[in-house]
């Protein structure tokens, strides 16, 4: 079974081409949890204008933050498998089918993925060679390479990433070197979304950083200190 988990927040304008693309590849027993931080424009009447009983719909949540929105709908997963999904992007045809293969070996896998604009346009043909994406626990402290919306991942990575810190700057990035500690994880080189950058994304990867160093010290500071809290726990 797997689980598809999206945080969705005023998402009117893409929600519906990234659900179709994502509902025709799975099967009866599957399921899409979407988590809704209070939107206010039509993107729950679109959701619910699919009339799909695999979508299980929580609106009016008040998280204010992607990070814990994200976390809410993960804590009702009840897939084997769990694919993180953004509000606006779109999967390939073949996602589904390849990322599956990989997980039967590995507890964490991600694939590569082009950048588009809010047209579709490619601005960028590969995630990977702009971020300089690899697997490594000490690496992706420094740069994360762990694109949410790119990810899947397996029942045990999932128990071992909740609750998330109330503090960390990113839920991919923590759940990422969650896998990295307690897992295996494998970069598919397969591209297997387009990412849409639309000026409004709720997070900047894959645009330049405008935090400051002592900021961006203080993040992974952060995050070496929950890590520890969590491999002690």
């Amino acid at each position: 079974m797997i689980s598809v988990c999206i945080a969705t927040y005023n998402g009117e304008k893409y929600i519906k081409d990234q659900l179709d693309s994502i509902l025709v590849q799975l099967k009866a027993d599957d399921e899409v949890i979407i988590s809704d931080d209070s939107s206010t424009d039509k993107t729950i009447e679109i959701i619910k204008s699919l009339n799909d009983k695999r979508i299980v719909l929580y609106a009016n949540q008040k998280f204010k933050s992607p990070i814990f929105n994200f976390e809410n709908s993960l804590s009702y997963a009840r897939g084997d498998y769990i694919f993180l999904s953004d509000q606006d992007d779109i999967w390939v045809a073949n996602k589904v089918q390849v990322m599956k293969s990989f997980l039967v070996d590995f507890d964490l896998v991600l694939s590569n993925t082009d950048i588009i604009d809010a047209n579709g346009n490619i601005l960028k043909k590969s995630f990977y060679k702009m971020n300089g994406s690899q697997k490594g626990l000490l690496k992706n402290m420094v740069k994360n390479s762990y694109l949410g919306c790119t990810m899947a991942f397996n029942q045990k990575i999932l128990q071992k990433s909740l609750p998330f810190p109330k503090d960390i700057a990113m839920h991919d990035w923590w759940i990422g070197l969650i896998a990295e500690i307690y897992g295996e994880t494998y970069f598919i080189d397969e591209k297997l979304i387009h990412y849409r950058r639309h000026g409004s994304n709720a997070s900047p990867a894959g645009e330049k950083s405008h935090y400051t160093l002592s900021k961006k010290i203080s993040f992974r500071l952060i995050m070496i200190k929950n890590l520890i809290l969590r491999y002690l726990k």
